[in-house]
């Protein structure tokens, strides 16, 4: 009986094993990002419905607009703690204001007075919206009108309304930080592999494949898309890693720098040079494009691993010394992308310098483990 239950258990296993895989493991989170966000706002939205809907409290679907608003769009934990506490900070003010409209409603009962408050307000939060705290401004004004409505909601209707925003509040922030999507491992994985490209296109360079316009244009367009994508995640690297974003501004800056030079390169005399040129220029140069090649790789290995072991320089040319003798021996159309070459290995070292420099910030995993021995 076992044996034949065996066919049924081990495919059950191995779904279970890939889920708890898909959960556990960064690179597995970080290619199904949106997969995860959306479970997490869903279950998010389900619970908001059962703490509101479920008991009958009046209004619950405030509670559930107020949750979709706070981490709809949050995704990195590194813009989750400071972006949920702009988005809750701007609830609640929004709130206490819109039940301050529908109290001075109350006393003094003038519907147009209560009108141009609204719109007064209302520009005021629009003066702070276009600022560096822009989601407490934008939610402050959402808020006063979920709870006051246009001045005319009853005190009990924006009492119930106040408690369910305080509602979506707490769940909201509750799975906000529930199997959170970390920004520093999208930043490592989509810089190694433009590093892994980088490395194929330098390589390609001197073996003598062909690569059609198309094409090229095609690979270098895919990276300079990750390049901007890198961008936008530094914020919330250097909130999860506490590194300088300067620092981080410069790994930048060094990567567009190789991906610069590298499409000087791609353009140059060698995409047009034949087989004997390349021989040529392969005998002067092509012991360090190998070591430059090998650096990139391994880098990409230690970005994407977190294992800083892999980040060693291979002994077998060393790099950007200078060897003006070697460009001497070269043609003279062969000069430049001899000296290109030159600064193209020294932008990689440094780049590789770089980022074992800030190796202890952005290696997560090293923490863990440290975590888990003590």
């Amino acid at each position: 009986m076992a044996a034949a239950d065996s066919p049924k258990l081990i495919p059950r296993r191995a779904a279970l094993s890939r889920m708890v895989r898909a959960v556990t493991s960064p690179y597995y989170r970080y290619r199904h990002a949106k997969v995860l966000h959306s479970l997490r706002v869903g279950l998010a939205m389900l619970v908001s419905i059962l703490a509101t809907t479920g008991i009958d409290i009046p209004h619950g679907i405030w509670s559930s607009v107020t949750l979709l608003v706070v981490i709809g769009g949050l995704q990195h934990h590194g813009n989750i703690r400071k972006k949920a506490a702009e988005r809750a900070a701007g609830t609640l003010l929004g709130a206490s204001i819109g039940l301050l409209l529908i109290v001075q409603q109350n006393f003094i009962g003038s519907l147009p007075l209560t009108y141009v408050l609204e719109a007064i307000i209302a520009s005021i939060c629009a003066w702070f919206a276009i600022g560096s705290s822009g989601y407490v401004g934008l939610l402050t004004a959402i808020t006063m009108c979920i709870v006051a409505g246009h001045g005319d909601n009853l005190i009990a209707v924006g009492l119930w309304r106040t408690l369910n925003v305080l509602i979506g509040i707490v769940i909201a922030l509750a799975f906000s930080f529930a199997f959170p999507l970390h920004a520093t491992y999208s930043w490592r994985y989509g810089l190694a592999a433009n590093l892994r490209e980088c490395a194929g296109i330098y390589a390609r360079l001197l073996d003598g494949e062909t690569i059609t316009e198309e094409e090229q244009v095609k690979r270098f367009l895919q990276i300079n898309k990750r390049l901007v994508q890198l961008r936008s995640l530094m914020p919330s690297v250097a909130k999860e890693i506490d590194v300088p974003q300067t620092k981080l501004e410069e790994i930048q800056r060094l990567h567009r720098s190789v991906l610069s030079s590298l499409e000087l390169l791609a353009t140059g005399p060698l995409m047009s040079a034949d087989a004997a040129a390349r021989t040529a220029y392969a005998a002067q140069c092509g012991a360090e494009v190998r070591a430059v090649r090998a650096i990139l790789l391994s880098t990409a290995r230690g970005l994407r691993f977190g294992r800083p072991a892999r980040f060693g320089i291979p002994a077998a040319a060393p790099l950007a010394n200078g060897h003006g003798h070697a460009a001497t021996a070269l043609p003279p159309d062969w000069q430049g992308p001899y000296w290109l070459g030159q600064r193209l290995a020294e932008q990689v070292d440094r780049l590789r310098a770089l980022l074992l420099e800030t190796e202890p910030n952005w290696n997560i995993e090293r923490h863990a483990r440290a975590a888990r021995i003590a």
